[in-house]
């Protein structure tokens, strides 16, 4: 881990979104990417039948692709990462202040930002280091940034999450990207001689690439890691972030 780079290998990755729920059809979505919709909604099977039914749709993802990736491995450190989080909840929480009406304590406490990480850990009995993150448009890259600090603090591997979906009313007038419902999940080891890894290295910048897509950050970087593409460049809130997959 460098000054303004780190690199690391990904050894087990999973994906799931509404629309497109296996391999196959990421690779496909990776070579032609479209807007993911609703569809169908994932089992987490994994997880007990009472934890799960807590969790919504953006919770259901995120946990089916953490379960999907971990496997049976313990005390691995987890950060999840999401732009908005449960949005959902809470504008649901927002409308019941505007009428008057007293809010559910269940409803918050499913509403903050590392909810998600608390039902994976309570249903897991595992008391691995979890954080929780958002970072507006780069998001997935300082999630990154934090789960390679815990490589070099020795964590011989750790586990991401990033999911997010589209905005609901009245916010969705204000996204500046095509929200879509995702979520993905990375467990990265330290980088070694002979095994392909990615880089990330990141500056200051006062460019603003008009052509970047419309994609969420999150989306666009899970585009980069399942194609064969070997570079890409995000110019997010003032810094530039060049993603570079190194084939070793």
């Amino acid at each position: 881990m460098y000054e303004n780079e780190v690199i690391f290998s990904i050894a087990r990755h999973a994906a799931w979104s509404p629309s497109v729920t296996t391999q196959e059809g990421w690779a496909a979505w990776s070579q032609a990417p479209r807007l993911l919709t609703q569809g169908e909604e994932p089992k987490v099977a994994a997880m007990p039948p009472m934890l799960r039914r807590r969790a919504g749709l953006l919770g259901r993802m995120a946990l089916e692709v953490a379960y999907g990736c971990i496997g049976q491995d313990r005390n691995v450190p987890t950060v999840f990462c999401s732009r908005h989080g449960e949005v959902v909840r809470s504008v649901e929480l927002l409308r019941d202040l505007a009428r008057g009406e007293p809010l559910s304590p269940t409803a918050f406490g499913l509403a903050v930002h590392n909810a998600i990480a608390g039902l994976f850990s309570i249903a897991r009995t595992d008391r691995a280091n979890h954080v929780a993150l958002a970072a507006g448009a780069a998001t997935f890259e300082h999630a990154v940034i934090e789960a390679c600090g815990q490589l070099a603090d020795g964590a011989p591997m750790v586990l991401i999450v990033a999911c997010d979906m589209a905005l609901p009313d009245p916010f969705a007038a204000f996204q500046d990207c095509d929200e879509q419902p995702f979520a993905f999940a990375w467990a990265i080891v330290p980088a070694q001689a002979g095994v392909p890894s990615l880089r990330l290295a990141w500056q200051a910048t006062d460019s603003c690439d008009a052509t970047i897509p419309r994609m969420p950050g999150g989306l666009d970087v899970l585009r980069f890691q399942l194609s064969n593409d070997r570079l890409l460049v995000r110019d997010v809130a003032g810094k530039r972030w060049s993603w570079r997959r190194n084939e070793q």
